[in-house]
C-alpha cells in the first residue's frame, strides 16, 4: 500500500467508524443486555440456604426474598433484628446479591396499625440494603380503598429510604392494564411503580400480554418471568412451554426503555434441589438467548 491508498484507507476506516458510532446501541449490537436473577420460590421445599446456592449454582448473580417459610420471614414485620443481620450475612456468603423483598400487607385491620406494619417491613428492606419492594395489590374490592392509602404511605417512606416501591399483576386490584392505571392514579406517587408479570396476566385473566403491557410500559421498572398456560394453569413449568410471548413482551418493553432487571420466578420444580437447580439454569438461558434477538 502506498502513502496515497493509506490515507484513502485512514479517511473510509475512520468515517465509517464515526457513522457506527452515531447509530443506535440496537444497530451497532445485537439484542439487549438486562440482568437476569432469581427468586426464591422453586426452592420452598428445601431451605432458603439450599435455594441460594442453587441460584448461584444455576448461574445468577442476584435473588429476591419473594417466598416466605416458617423459617424465613425475611423482611416480615414479625422478623428480628438478630435474624436480619443473620440473613444479610448468608446472602453474602452466598456470593448473591438480593434486590427484592416482597411486602404483605393487611387491610382488613385499622389504617394506622396496617401503616405501621408497612413502615417496619420498608425498614427491614433498608436493613438488606434492598433496591425494591414489591407488592401484590389486592384481591377483596373493599379493601381497595384502604390498599391505595396504604401504599400511598409506603412509597414516600420507602423513597426516603432510597427503596422503589413496585406492583406486578396479581389478580384484583392489580388484575390487568385497567386495574394497575386506577391504583397508580389512586397511590398518586412517582415512587410506586410495576413490576410486570406477563404469566399472571394469562393467569389470572387470560388476557394478552402484550397488549396488556402496552398501555402501562414507561411504569415497568421490573419484569417477574414465569410462562403460563391458560387461565388457572401451572406456572410451575419451563419457559416456551405455555403461552408468553417473551419476545414480544421484552421488544414492546424495550420500546419503552426498560433496562432491567429480569427475574425468574419459576421453573418445573424436580425431585431434588439440584434438579430445580438445572431447570432454573435451561429458563435463565432461554430469556439471555431471547435478548440476544429483542
Amino acid at each position: 500500500m502506498n502513502r496515497r491508498e493509506f490515507l484513502q484507507h485512514t479517511i473510509i476506516g475512520g468515517a465509517a467508524t464515526t457513522l457506527g458510532a452515531s447509530l443506535s446501541p440496537s444497530l451497532n449490537a445485537a439484542g439487549v443486555r438486562w440482568p437476569v436473577g432469581c427468586f426464591n420460590r422453586p426452592w420452598t421445599t428445601w431451605t432458603f440456604d439450599d435455594a441460594l446456592k442453587q441460584i448461584k449454582a444455576a448461574g445468577y448473580e442476584t435473588t429476591g426474598l419473594l417466598t416466605r417459610t416458617k423459617d424465613e420471614p425475611f423482611i416480615g414485620a414479625d422478623a428480628t433484628p438478630e435474624y436480619l443481620v443473620r440473613l444479610k450475612q448468608r446472602i453474602a456468603a452466598s456470593g448473591l446479591r438480593a434486590n427484592m423483598g416482597a411486602l404483605r400487607t393487611r387491610h382488613d385491620i385499622p389504617l394506622d396499625e396496617s401503616i405501621k406494619e408497612t413502615r417496619k417491613q420498608i425498614e427491614h428492606a433498608g436493613t438488606l440494603a434492598l433496591t425494591y419492594l414489591l407488592t401484590f395489590g389486592v384481591d377483596t374490592p373493599e379493601e381497595y380503598a384502604h390498599y391505595y392509602k396504604v401504599m400511598s404511605d409506603a412509597a414516600a417512606y420507602a423513597q426516603e429510604r432510597r427503596i422503589e416501591l413496585v406492583m406486578k399483576p396479581h389478580g384484583g386490584s392489580s388484575g390487568a392494564s385497567d386495574e394497575i392505571r386506577t391504583v397508580m392514579k389512586a397511590v398518586g406517587h412517582p415512587n410506586f411503580k410495576i413490576w410486570y408479570d406477563a404469566g399472571n396476566i394469562i393467569y389470572y385473566t387470560g388476557k394478552d400480554p402484550i397488549d396488556e403491557l402496552k398501555p402501562i410500559a414507561q411504569h415497568v421498572t421490573g419484569f417477574c418471568a414465569k410462562d403460563c398456560g391458560a387461565v388457572k394453569g401451572d406456572v410451575m413449568i419451563q419457559f416456551g412451554t405455555g403461552k408468553v410471548d417473551f419476545a414480544g413482551v421484552f421488544r414492546t418493553l424495550n420500546a419503552a426503555g426498560f433496562d432491567g432487571p429480569i427475574m425468574v420466578e419459576c421453573c418445573k420444580v424436580g425431585a431434588t434441589a439440584e434438579e430445580t437447580m438445572a431447570n432454573a439454569r435451561a429458563n435463565r438461558t432461554f430469556l439471555e438467548n431471547v435478548l440476544a434477538r429483542v
